[in-house]
C-alpha cells in the first residue's frame, strides 16, 4: 500500500473512532477529573507526568513528520507548523506546570490511549501540511485559508482565558470547587471546550484537508459529552448555579 493511500485509511480510521467515542461517553462519563474517583482502570502515574506524555507526540512526532516533507520550507505550511505547535508547546510544557496537580493521579491506560492518538493524528496532520497538500503561496488570500485563521485564533484566546480562569479559581491552599465567572464562563459552563472545538474547526477551514476535519470531529466526538457531563454536574451541585448558561454553545446547547 503506497503511503498517502495508508494516509488515508488513518483519516477514515480517526473518523470511525470519533463516531464510537461519541457513542461511547453519551453513555458513559469519561473518568477525568471531577468524574474521576481515583480507583478502577489499572495502574496509575502522576496526573502531570501524564499529561505531558500523552500530549508529547503532538510536540515530537509532528515536528519529525513535518521535517520530512518536501514543502516544509514553504511558507504556507510553516504557518501551519506554527499555528499547531502554539496550542500544543503550552498544551505539553506550560499548561500541566499551571494546573493543581500535586499528589493527584491518572489511569495509565488513559495516558496510553491519549498518546497513541496524538501520535497517528500529528503524523495525519504534520504528513498532510508538508508532503501531500498543495500550498501556494497565493493560498494565503484563500478565503477558506482567512476564515480558518481568525476562527483558530479566536478559539485559542478563548481556550487560553478560560484556562486561566480556572487555575486562578481557588487561592492557595484552598479545596473544593467553586463556580467559575467571567469571561466565557458568562455564557457556557465549558468555554475551554469551545475554544478548542473553534481552533481544530479553523485548522480544519485553513488546511482544507480530511486529516483537519478528522481531527476536529474526534475533538468535538470527546468534548460535547464531556461539557454535557461537566454542565449537568455544575447544575447538581450548586443550587446557585446561573440557570441562563448553557453547556457549550452559547443559547443553544
Amino acid at each position: 500500500m503506497a503511503e498517502e493511500q495508508l494516509h488515508g485509511v488513518l483519516v477514515w480510521v480517526v473518523i470511525a473512532a470519533a463516531g464510537l467515542t461519541f457513542l461511547y461517553l453519551l453513555r458513559m462519563t469519561a473518568p477525568y477529573g471531577r468524574h474521576y474517583a481515583g480507583t478502577g482502570w489499572g495502574p496509575h502515574i502522576s496526573s502531570r507526568l501524564g499529561w505531558v506524555i500523552m500530549e508529547l507526540p503532538a510536540v515530537v512526532i509532528f515536528l519529525a513528520v513535518y521535517l520530512a516533507g518536501k514543502s516544509a520550507s514553504h511558507l504556507v505550511p510553516l504557518f501551519f507548523l506554527a499555528m499547531w505547535q502554539i496550542h500544543y508547546l503550552n498544551r505539553t510544557f506550560v499548561f500541566p506546570f499551571r494546573i493543581r496537580a500535586s499528589g493527584r493521579e491518572t489511569p495509565l491506560l488513559i495516558v496510553a490511549s491519549g498518546f497513541f492518538f496524538n501520535a497517528i493524528n500529528a503524523y495525519i496532520n504534520a504528513r498532510f501540511i508538508s508532503e501531500f497538500g498543495e500550498y501556494a503561496i497565493e493560498w494565503l488570500a484563500d478565503p477558506r485559508f482567512l476564515i480558518g485563521v481568525g476562527i483558530f485564533l479566536v478559539g485559542i484566546t478563548l481556550n487560553l482565558h478560560a484556562d486561566n480562569v480556572l487555575i486562578r479559581l481557588r487561592s492557595p491552599g484552598e479545596t473544593g470547587y467553586v463556580i467559575p465567572q467571567g469571561g466565557g464562563y458568562r455564557f457556557v459552563s465549558c468555554p475551554n471546550y469551545l475554544g478548542e472545538l473553534l481552533e481544530w474547526a479553523g485548522w480544519a477551514l485553513a488546511t482544507w484537508s480530511t486529516g483537519g476535519l478528522a481531527f476536529f470531529l474526534f475533538t468535538a466526538a470527546n468534548l460535547v459529552p464531556r461539557a454535557r457531563s461537566n454542565h449537568r454536574w455544575y447544575r447538581e451541585t450548586f443550587s446557585e448555579y446561573p440557570p441562563r448558561r448553557k453547556a457549550l454553545i452559547p443559547g443553544v446547547f
